[in-house]
């Protein structure tokens, strides 16, 4: 995938990372179909060498590819606006203890899906494990769409548009996981959407009451990415969290990915995605991935999984551009298919 990155010596530079992945191949959370091949596709990228080539260790754990569906104790009134409820609540479960025991490592765990709703077993798993440690988690979502959707008020019933409901502790959606598995909600101050520009009218009152941090992407017009981002890494770094970045691929421009079965005109463009990993990477502070809803049945030859596996990357460490005196790796040339 790349025909060189930096010498040895500069390679020696870098913070080097014990980094797990693991693919998490749950579609049904999703209205369209085929993001359980996104993990595929993005080892099809040589994503594990380009972070291993960065001087991390990685250690790829495989796919989880089935979950037993389990019955969930939730209302009928509100469990019937839920798709497919028993088995995304298995798949929650399964991907809950594999994140929680992933994240009481040492290391920083990345979860390739499959659809957004991973995230409520990835998002839970590593909020466990993080109040063990006495840390509190917080969530940097960039998405198109908010997924703060409740059975109450989603318009399509599919469970990846309520995620990030569940991750703050929607109490509606709270029986999605049991008691064996205790999970601190994610507090509302330490949510923070950003890219936003699709958001249905239940969610966006929500996000009101709440109070949840949302950067839309008319405040990414009006002040740039570089601004919105540096003020949330002040925020993250004066609180001490944990800082998981959900990755949604919609979040990006149509125009630069358009594998993903949820598009959005007007999102982040290919240089403000990667200085937004870029800006992660020089924080230091992020602690887990994920990376969801690349759709390889909806992409244009791999064009998608291929800046999504470069943008993975630049939160590791690299670097498009060469900078003078600055110690990351830059690519010499961009990866290709």
């Amino acid at each position: 995938m790349f025909e060189r990155l930096r010498s040895t010596a500069a390679l020696a530079e870098l913070s080097q990372r014990d980094i797990p992945m693991l693919g998490i191949g749950l579609e049904i959370g999703a209205a369209a179909r085929g993001t359980l091949m996104g993990p595929d596709a993005l080892r099809t990228t040589g994503l594990p060498r380009m972070l291993a080539t960065l001087g991390h260790r990685v250690a790829d754990r495989g796919t989880l590819r089935e979950a037993e569906a389990v019955a969930v104790g939730m209302e009928p009134r509100w469990a019937e606006f839920c798709k497919h409820l028993p088995e995304i609540a298995g798949w929650t479960r399964r991907i809950h203890d594999h994140a929680y025991a992933m994240s009481r490592d040492t290391g920083v765990p990345i979860f390739v899906g499959g659809d957004h709703s991973i995230s409520m077993g990835t998002v839970s798993g590593v909020a466990r494990a993080a109040a063990e440690r006495g840390r509190e988690v917080a969530v940097l979502w960039l998405d198109a769409h908010a997924d703060y959707n409740t059975p109450e008020t989603t318009p399509s019933g599919n469970l990846h548009g309520m995620a990030l409901s569940f991750c703050a502790g929607d109490p509606i959606l709270a029986p999605i996981l049991d008691a064996e598995r205790p999970f601190r909600p994610v507090a509302p101050e330490n949510i923070h959407l950003f890219g936003a520009r699709s958001i249905d009218p239940g969610e966006r009152a929500r996000i009101r009451t709440h109070g949840i941090d949302c950067v839309d992407m008319r405040r990414i017009d009006e002040h740039g990415v570089a601004v919105l981002i540096a003020e949330r890494i002040a925020h993250w770094r004066s609180r001490g969290v944990h800082l998981h970045v959900s990755f949604d691929i919609d979040f990006l421009d149509p125009g630069v990915a358009p594998g993903t079965g949820t598009v959005v005109p007007g999102g982040a463009t290919y240089r403000e995605a990667h200085l937004v990993m870029e800006m992660l990477c020089d924080s230091g502070l992020v602690g887990s991935l994920d990376v969801v809803e690349l759709n390889p049945y909806l992409d244009d030859r791999g064009r998608s999984a291929v800046v999504t596996a470069e943008l993975v990357a630049s939160l590791f460490g690299l670097t498009i551009l060469d900078r003078v005196g600055h110690e990351r790796v830059p690519a010499t040339s961009i990866p290709r298919r």
